[in-house]
């Protein structure tokens, strides 16, 4: 599909909205694999025997990366024409995946995260900062309201100094959050049902609230880029870089 609108959106804005494109097989999968993630960090946690390891908090909020090494069937959705139709309406013909990340809040005391750029992560942990903007899908397992911490955006219209460049971030003590806003611009509040997946640019600052409801809140994150992402001096691959897209068509499947 050429989902016309999402593609303006995403080049003026930094962010285009898909409601209910991963409803069926694809979110079942999501939803399953995330359970094996959860029980996984916990029982990680515990052996270092801490309840903070860098941004995950036990119970608060967990930032679990790489599962597609340990859970291969999440490939099936990484490489799914769904995902190959959201990188050509937003990255355009040639797409690389990234990385993949469960990023779940905890029921009741699930805690915030601060205003940030993804691409504001990669050179604040020793990335490349030449490196061009890369796509992050935000994938809902569970309806995203304000309550539960849904997401906000700041568009580039409200932010023009992010639609070309990295802000400054700073480590902010205690979440170990790296900050990149901490004015009073509220952004665009995102809530959108399960399935839906919230593309947007690296480049987008971008925040969650708390989540203060009995359920976890449950998000996957795919990321994919418009060419490798290497690592300054040694040119290593950062993370992945797999092709995906090649002159617009699909090139890996699963």
């Amino acid at each position: 599909m050429d989902y016309a609108a999402q593609r303006e959106q995403f080049a003026t804005e930094g962010y285009a909205v898909f409601e209910r494109i991963l409803e069926g097989p694809l979110l079942d999968l999501l939803r399953e694999e995330c359970g094996r993630v959860i029980a996984r960090e916990d029982a990680r946690l515990d052996a270092l025997g801490v309840e903070v390891d860098g941004i995950s908090h036990k119970g608060k909020r967990y930032f679990a990366g790489e599962c597609q090494r340990k859970q291969p069937d999440l490939r099936t959705m990484l490489f799914s024409e769904t995902m190959a139709d959201i990188c050509r309406a937003t990255l355009g013909d040639n797409a690389y995946f990234f990385y993949d990340q469960y990023v779940v809040k905890g029921a009741s005391e699930g805690m915030p995260f601060s205003w940030h750029q993804d691409s504001g992560y990669v050179v604040g942990n020793g990335g490349p900062a030449d490196h061009k903007p890369y796509l992050t899908c935000w994938c809902t397992l569970d309806d995203t309201t304000v309550a539960n911490g849904t997401v906000r955006i700041m568009p580039f219209s409200q932010a023009p100094e992010t639609r070309h460049g990295i802000v400054p971030h700073v480590r902010q003590p205690g979440s170990n959050d790296l900050v990149g806003y901490t004015g009073d611009k509220e952004g665009v509040t995102i809530e959108v049902p399960a399935g839906s997946v919230v593309a947007f640019s690296s480049l987008a600052l971008h925040a969650t609230g708390s989540n203060s409801t009995p359920n976890m809140r449950r998000v996957y994150l795919a990321q994919y880029s418009p060419e490798p992402i290497l690592n300054p001096g040694t040119n290593h691959l950062r993370r992945n870089a797999i092709a995906f897209l090649r002159g617009g068509s699909q090139v890996t499947f699963n």
